[in-house]
Order: C-alpha cells, then sequence, then structure tokens
C-alpha cells in the first residue's frame, strides 16, 4: 500500500521510495538547476532495502514517486537458520519465518527481541533491539 506520493526534488535523504516495485532508501539527491527552456534534473543515489543493490536514478525534477507504508513490529527471535529466522509477533503472538537483514545478521541470537518491518507485503528482520 502506498503511503504518498512525492516529486523527485522532494526526496530527502533517508526517505524511502518505490523504484521498479521494490523499497529504496534515498542515499542522496543531487538537484540541478533549471536551464533557461528546461527542467530540474535529479540523480538520486539509493539503496535497496530488500535487495543488497545500489542503484543511480537520473529523472527530471516533475516526475513523481510513490512512498511505501513501512509497519515495524516488535518480535521475539525463537530460532536462527543462517540467513533466516523464525519470529514471534509480540502482539499477536503468531509465528512466522522471516529473512535477516544483513547489517543484523551478526547480533540476531534465540531469545532476543527485534523489529520486523513489513513493506509491501515483504517482511524482514531489520534489527535487534
Amino acid at each position: 500500500m502506498v503511503l504518498k506520493i512525492i516529486n523527485a526534488t522532494e526526496a530527502k535523504v533517508g526517505a524511502m521510495i518505490l523504484v521498479d516495485n521494490e523499497p529504496y532508501i534515498v542515499k542522496s539527491n543531487d538537484v540541478s538547476k533549471t536551464g533557461k527552456h528546461g527542467h530540474a534534473k535529479c540523480r538520486i543515489l539509493a539503496t535497496g532495502v530488500f535487495v543488497d543493490r545500489k542503484k543511480v536514478i537520473t529523472i527530471p525534477g516533475h516526475d513523481r514517486f510513490d512512498v511505501p507504508m513501512v509497519e515495524k513490529k516488535r518480535v521475539q527471535i525463537l530460532s536462527v537458520n543462517g540467513e533466516n529466522a523464525s519470529v514471534m509477533d509480540l502482539e499477536s503472538y503468531e509465528t512466522i519465518d522471516v529473512p535477516i537483514h544483513a547489517d543484523a545478521r551478526g547480533s540476531a541470537e534465540t531469545d532476543k527481541q527485534a523489529e520486523v518491518w513489513d513493506i509491501e507485503g515483504k517482511k524482514m528482520l531489520m534489527r535487534v533491539l
């Protein structure tokens, strides 16, 4: 579900945008000035949330991006199996298997609390609390 739509010039550092139906976090946004007869151009450097890749996007400033709705849930880690973890939601007590983000793999251990992000129906364990 899309939370809102923003122009490319409004994509600030740290904002999340959808590019090719994948969520990306904006790392930098360089906006050029408008020319005599042209439009402002934006050069956006973004990194993927679920895919470990960087993307450079050069588009006119008036083009639009979808901003996804991010639902964050607190969970209890039940077990860790390599790159995946079995977790229990602390509100509804349902158990699900989710992939672990690369930044959280070293600290994900059994019986710790963590945060799972749900973006556009995809879930991932993003950080250990």
